[in-house]
Order: C-alpha cells, then sequence, then structure tokens
C-alpha cells in the first residue's frame, strides 16, 4: 500500500499536510524541534521526533525514516529549514520537488499541483511521477482532524557532523504575521523609528500585527525580520492588509498576493503598489493616518 511521510516543526504545518499525505494512506510523521509530540499523535499516525532543528538534523531524520518506510510521497509546508532538508533527500534519491505548491492531486503514480513563479505574479500547472517531495504553500490547503485511535511516539537521536559552538538567537518580536487576518504593514514613507507609533497605534484600533517592507527590517533594523514581508520574508495571507508608505516592489509584491484585501496609503499617486491594491489613497500618510486611526477608533468603539 502507498505511504506518504509528513514533515513539520509545527502541529498547524503538519495538519496541512496530513490532508493531502492521508490521500495516499498510511502516514507517517517526522516532527522537530519544540513541537507537541503526543499532540501529534492524536492525529492517529506514528510520530518520530527529534529535539533539533537545523537542516542537516531534520534530514538525517527524514532519511532515516524514509529508508525504513520508502513513502511515494515526502509532504510539508515551505520553510527555509526544509528547502534545506528535503532538497538533499530529493538530490539523494533522485526524487522531483517542488515549493510553494497548492491544489495538490494524487491519481495513481502520479501528483498534480499548481505553483507560483515569476516571483507569485504567475501560475503554472505541473504534473510529477511518484515518489516526490512536496513543499506547500502555507494556508492554502485545510488542516487536517484529529483521529479518535492514538498514534505512537518514538524519540529519534542524530549526531549532525557539523559542531555548533556557539548559538546568537535572532531578535524577535513574539508575532506570527503569517497567521495574521489583519496586517498594517510600513515602508519607507516613514520618516523616523520613532513615527512608526502612527502604525501601531492604527494597528492596535483594528486588531492587527505590525508588518513591513524589506528596507524597514533589513536595512534600518527598525523591526525585527519575524515583521517582513515579502519574498525574501513572509509570505502573508490576511484578510486586510494595509501597505502605508510602501512603494511596491515586485518583491513585496510578492509576498502579499494572497490578501485578501489590500489598502495602500501612499503620497506618489504613480507607485507600483497602486496597480495592486483594491484601494489606494494618494496623500501623506503623516496626515491622513492619524485621522484614520480616529475616526476607527470612534467608530468602532461606538
Amino acid at each position: 500500500m502507498a505511504s506518504s511521510l509528513v514533515v513539520g516543526g509545527s502541529e498547524d504545518d503538519i495538519a496541512e499536510a496530513l490532508t493531502i499525505a492521508r490521500q495516499l494512506g498510511s502516514v507517517h510523521i517526522v516532527a522537530y524541534g519544540n513541537v507537541n509530540a503526543a499532540s501529534l499523535a492524536e492525529y492517529g499516525h506514528t510520530v518520530y521526533h527529534i529535539g533539533q532543528d537545523d537542516p542537516e538534523s531534520i534530514f538525517k531524520a527524514v532519511k532515516e525514516i524514509y529508508d525504513q518506510v520508502k513513502p511515494s510521497l515526502v509532504v510539508a509546508l515551505t520553510s527555509k529549514n526544509l528547502k534545506d532538508a528535503l532538497s538533499r533527500l530529493a538530490g539523494l534519491y533522485d526524487l522531483p520537488m517542488a515549493t510553494e505548491v497548492f491544489n495538490v492531486k494524487l491519481s495513481g503514480d502520479q501528483v498534480s499541483y499548481t505553483r507560483g513563479f515569476l516571483s507569485g505574479r504567475a501560475l503554472e500547472d505541473d504534473v510529477v511521477p511518484l515518489p516526490a517531495v512536496l513543499l506547500l504553500a502555507a494556508r492554502k490547503t485545510p488542516k487536517a482532524q484529529k483521529s479518535q485511535s492514538k498514534g505512537d511516539v518514538k524519540e529519534l537521536t542524530v549526531t549532525p557532523s557539523i559542531k555548533v559552538v556557539e548559538r546568537r538567537p535572532k531578535e524577535r518580536g513574539g508575532v506570527n504575521i503569517e497567521a495574521a487576518e489583519i496586517i498594517v504593514s510600513v515602508g519607507r514613507g516613514f520618516r523616523s523609528k520613532d513615527d512608526l507609533k502612527l502604525a501601531f497605534d492604527l494597528a492596535e484600533v483594528l486588531n492587527a500585527q505590525i508588518g513591513c517592507s524589506r528596507p524597514v527590517a533589513a536595512d534600518l533594523k527598525w523591526l525585527s525580520e519575524d515583521h517582513w514581508v515579502g519574498l525574501s520574508g513572509h509570505k502573508v495571507a490576511p484578510k486586510l492588509y494595509m501597505a502605508i508608505g510602501i512603494s511596491g516592489a515586485p518583491q513585496h509584491l510578492a509576498g502579499i498576493t494572497d490578501a485578501k484585501l489590500v489598502v495602500a496609503i501612499n503620497n506618489d499617486k504613480s507607485a507600483p503598489i497602486f496597480k495592486n491594491c483594491d484601494y489606494g489613497v494618494v496623500a501623506d500618510l503623516y496626515q491622513f493616518v492619524p485621522v484614520l486611526t480616529k475616526r476607527l477608533r470612534e467608530r468602532l468603539h461606538k
């Protein structure tokens, strides 16, 4: 009987991948890092857990289970670590691999899917033979439900060949922007870090998360990288995305293609963001945003 192998570092990611994996029959899960393995076992499948979350350790753990179960499909959500780890697996066994895929359909000995290219501005439909490795686009697949039966949890031990001599944690803002339903995003239209308070005040009224364009996080360091929206940052799919002082470079637009409603505020009427939004406001953000915040606060707190 055909089987599949799901890989992930969070329960939400694994639950999305399980929806695809269950189409093939038996499922095995490789979970890594601080994920709750006991909770994952409630989905009814065997869970292999490793405490490490670096790409090499993930690769070694996945290879070990791959060699045991010989799955027809390895499936996970797209992330930097999994691109690294699973591309090694695909290269080792000469497996077709694709990232950021959705609309996955299994039929016989092949799998079809849709994926974006040209920075997400176009779509292509592909069909590849099984076995294959697929990394799913986040939040485009419904989450699988837990089972009445419970699977086993097995701890794995892997020994990486690289020795870690020091760990320096990245600065994090404690946000999960990919899960946000409303995002207020800031760009270089803000003249100083202190001025971001205008956006934070608006986000508070809307119960929104704060996002940003690449320069704000990567160059100016006004916000941490977990706020960064774009091709090299986080791809988001909120119900409402407000782009304030963001010109709309292709790399940024690639990160918001799945937003349901995009509102742009910019004083440059020729900014590319206005060709990629549902509502556009040509105005000085320093004048417009405080008024908008005040009106929304009055309306929402009547």
